[in-house]
């Protein structure tokens, strides 16, 4: 979860504001701002103790804590490095009109990040690629520069947060046999928002695949079960198979299929993915349909009926969230890290 973040801004340890480079305000920082900041039932400065405490109990070393709160310090100075295109070109530059911005939150994500803040910049907006056997610099136009930067502060994030749970895991194995387990699963709820894009249709789809996993157990084999044991019992059928739409999202020629099709393709565009989806499903699939677009709400594509109700999609951006390609230079960049956590997260 992402509430690391707004325990550090409580202010409960001023000394990590000052490690971290930050203020106390959350809206200070784009990537924690863009929803609630607080939570009634939630005290951010109690849980930052705790979770403070828990890396002494669970055995993190004193250097393994602090790369984790600068990783984290370092996400939200990446969320705010502002970017503008050079005039009469498609190239991205640093955008330092903002009191010195997008200079100051690249200078402090690379302090936090040990890394240097020309070399950051420059592989930000001007990664070399590879093409046949030989490495070229490539241009970046300031849209594919934010791409790029929310990508590579997702790998960071996630990669972080996965070595927490395997380095947590460690500590806690205590190497006897074990005779009980508990798993526990939590997921998001169905979504349907005014606007919907390609994150609500993968929790929706996650929905999907679990309501048909409990229907099928709990009216289907259930059922079956019944007939085993001969109990007389006239199969009713609850009308809750949901395949026609799990299938419509993940078979061949289904919406995710398009949609890495169209990935490969170097022209390809988000309506040329909204046009082979029309071509394959508008009329032949009973679950797509095509959205009623009202005045004043966002505009919508398609249409998929879920077994929790009917929700537009907005297919804007779905290319590149679902190439999320990360910057190489960059990466490069982080396996070279002063900071020894960043470079071993990025070491394979």
């Amino acid at each position: 979860n992402y509430h690391i973040f707004y325990q550090i801004l409580s202010n409960k340890k001023p000394e990590l504001l000052e490690m971290l480079l930050v203020t106390s305000n959350p809206y200070d920082y784009g990537y924690v701002s863009q929803g609630e900041v607080t939570v009634a039932s939630i005290d951010d400065a109690e849980e930052l103790l705790a979770t403070d405490s828990a890396f002494d109990v669970l055995g993190f070393t004193a250097e393994e804590k602090a790369g984790v709160y600068k990783l984290t310090g370092a996400i939200m100075h990446f969320g705010n490095m502002k970017f503008k295109q050079k005039q009469r070109e498609e190239q991205a530059e640093p955008d330092g009109t903002e009191g010195g911005s997008g200079r100051g939150d690249a200078d402090k994500s690379a302090y936090l990040m040990g890394l240097n803040s020309a070399d950051l910049l420059k592989g930000l907006c001007h990664p070399r690629v590879k093409v046949g056997n030989e490495y070229v610099t490539k241009g970046q136009s300031v849209q594919q520069v934010y791409y790029s930067i929310g990508a590579l502060a997702k790998a960071v994030y996630e990669k972080m947060f996965n070595w927490m749970v395997v380095r947590i895991n460690n500590s806690l194995d205590t190497k006897q046999p074990r005779q009980y387990f508990i798993g526990v699963l939590d997921i998001a709820g169905f979504e349907i928002f005014d606007f919907n894009s390609f994150e609500q249709l993968c929790i929706n789809f996650t929905n999907e695949k679990l309501q048909q996993f409990f229907n099928h157990h709990m009216f289907v084999l259930e059922q079956e079960e019944y007939k085993k044991e001969g109990i007389e019992w006239e199969f009713i059928d609850f009308g809750m198979d949901l395949q026609a739409c799990i299938d419509l999202i993940e078979k061949p020629m289904g919406i995710m299929s398009i949609l890495e099709e169209e990935c490969m393709f170097p022209k390809a565009s988000d309506m040329t993915f909204k046009a082979k989806l029309y071509d394959n499903h508008l009329g032949k699939s009973a679950n797509f349909g095509k959205p009623r677009n009202v005045k004043g709400k966002a505009e919508a594509h398609f249409s998929l009926i879920h077994y929790a109700g009917t929700v537009d999609y907005n297919i804007l951006g779905w290319l590149e969230k679902n190439k999320d390609p990360l910057n190489e230079t960059v990466v490069g960049l982080y396996q070279k890290s002063a900071l020894k956590l960043l470079a071993s997260l990025f070491s394979n």
